[in-house]
């Protein structure tokens, strides 16, 4: 890859995500319930990613039963990951609920042992102790009263989510383009959150519609094919250094559009959490 080239592929990277620290300011800024929002963004950017498929001529079809499961068990994974997150952002602030979900890249390294034939490397336990440390000062008290607490809580089990889609998915992402693969999460689920929408206040998107495009456009059809689509020229330690600036667009968009200031608490703990992302980041790129 020569230079230019290299800046070019690593702008993109960039800007993907910045598309994708936008979910942070609207998700938080969206008034409608939470299910209901992520049923409109599954929708729309399901719509919008077959036909970006059908227009490229890229190949939708499942080669077997068992890659047929593990679509629908990523599906389920990437839907709970996006309700808790939002639920966490809801709860807390933009800040608090980002930084939450970026304890996910430690979260795989200590669960990948388990899925793949890696050995377990104990300097992930140091890399988790720091992570534990930082979201212990992000949370201002251990009362599960309190909507800060229950905002990191979420934001956890939102990573995990997302960390164990992440590991279920890895050998997919050899065999099927990154678009088909979000196209087809993100139409299961749209299916299957279509019940909650008989049960749910859905009148609200006469007026949120707008922001419900920007999300499912910007965030998730554009944002995260980009984004999926640099691995071809990076590898994913560099995506996930670049990809760790995320909280720290998601702040900064927060700060301006919602007017959300950031503790001392929060750029402490957040440091630590996005320090042993990078460290990890680069131990994978030495290995």
């Amino acid at each position: 890859m020569n230079e230019k080239s290299h800046l070019n592929h690593l702008l993109l990277l960039t800007v993907a995500t910045l598309f994708i620290s936008t979910s942070g300011a609207l998700g938080k800024f969206i008034a409608m319930p939470t299910p209901v929002i992520i049923w409109w963004r599954a929708a729309l950017a399901a719509i919008f990613l077959l036909i970006f498929c059908l227009y490229k001529g890229i190949n939708l079809k499942i080669n077997n039963g068992k890659d047929r499961w593990t679509f629908f068990i990523a599906a389920v994974l990437m839907g709970a990951h996006w309700i808790t997150y939002f639920y966490a952002l809801k709860l807390s602030n933009v800040a608090i609920g980002m930084l939450s979900i970026f304890t996910f890249p430690v979260m795989i390294a200590l669960l990948e042992p388990l899925f793949s034939r890696t050995k377990f490397d104990p300097i992930h336990i140091v890399l988790g102790l720091m992570v534990l440390i930082g979201i212990y000062i992000l949370a201002p008290e251990f009362d599960l009263g309190s909507s800060h607490l229950q905002g990191i809580l979420f934001g956890l089990l939102s990573a995990l989510c997302y960390a164990l889609r992440i590991l279920i998915l890895k050998g997919q992402v050899a065999i099927y383009n990154g678009t088909m693969l979000m196209f087809y999460q993100v139409a299961i689920i749209a299916v299957l959150l279509t019940p909650i929408l008989y049960f749910l206040d859905t009148s609200n998107i006469t007026t949120q519609y707008p922001y419900v495009i920007l999300l499912a456009l910007l965030t998730t059809a554009i944002g995260h094919t980009m984004f999926v689509n640099s691995l071809k020229y990076f590898k994913a330690s560099t995506a996930s250094i670049i990809g760790s600036a995320q909280p720290v667009f998601g702040i900064i968009i927060a700060y301006f559009f919602l007017n959300e200031i950031p503790t001392i608490h929060t750029f402490v703990g957040g440091a630590l959490i996005l320090a042993t992302v990078i460290i990890e980041s680069i131990r994978s790129k030495i290995k």
